[in-house]
């Protein structure tokens, strides 16, 4: 089992205790299904970079865990915001599941796709609040942009919780 660790974040070989887990074993996993919760749970804080900020038509948190074809499409206060231009491109932040992921990578990640696009028509920066994936199709269409570029908080995972929580 040592060999299969080397190679995974995921748990595997935490041995056992009768029925159950080693008590360290399970108060890590408790620990990180705690964390996995939060960011869940999370929202996004204000991000150092100029963007037209949009929401879903989730009017709150709650509701986009409840109801994800709320987060798909934007409300109508956010549509009215977004101007048609012709763009090679549109950058859409989007919570998603983990704002977290999105507060500490997407900054960092943006500014490097602003600089190999360099030479593309770049639409306004759009930060989506309380979105899925697919609220992008309706943000570039809406901004007229031939290409969307969604970057999104994925939900944290379980099996390799240090990806996300302990960097």
């Amino acid at each position: 089992m040592k060999r299969l660790r080397d190679y995974t974040n995921a748990r595997v070989g935490l041995g056992a205790v009768g029925h159950s887990l080693p008590t360290r074993a399970l108060l890590e996993f408790n620990l990180d299904h705690a964390r996995a919760r939060d960011a869940v749970h999370r929202e996004l804080g204000a991000l150092p970079v100029p963007a037209v900020v949009v929401h879903s038509a989730a009017r709150d948190r709650t509701e986009y865990l409840r109801r994800p074809d709320l987060g798909r499409k934007l409300d109508a206060a956010s549509a009215a915001k977004l101007t048609a231009g012709s763009y090679d491109a549109a950058i859409v932040l989007a919570d998603g599941l983990s704002a977290l992921a999105v507060e500490r990578y997407a900054v960092q990640t943006v500014t490097a796709l602003r600089e190999r696009l360099a030479d593309w028509s770049l639409a306004p920066l759009v930060i989506a609040l309380q979105a899925r994936v697919a609220i992008g199709d309706e943000i570039g269409e809406r901004l007229g942009a031939r290409m969307v570029v969604m970057l999104i908080g994925e939900r944290p995972g379980l099996s390799s919780p240090t990806a996300w929580a302990r960097t």
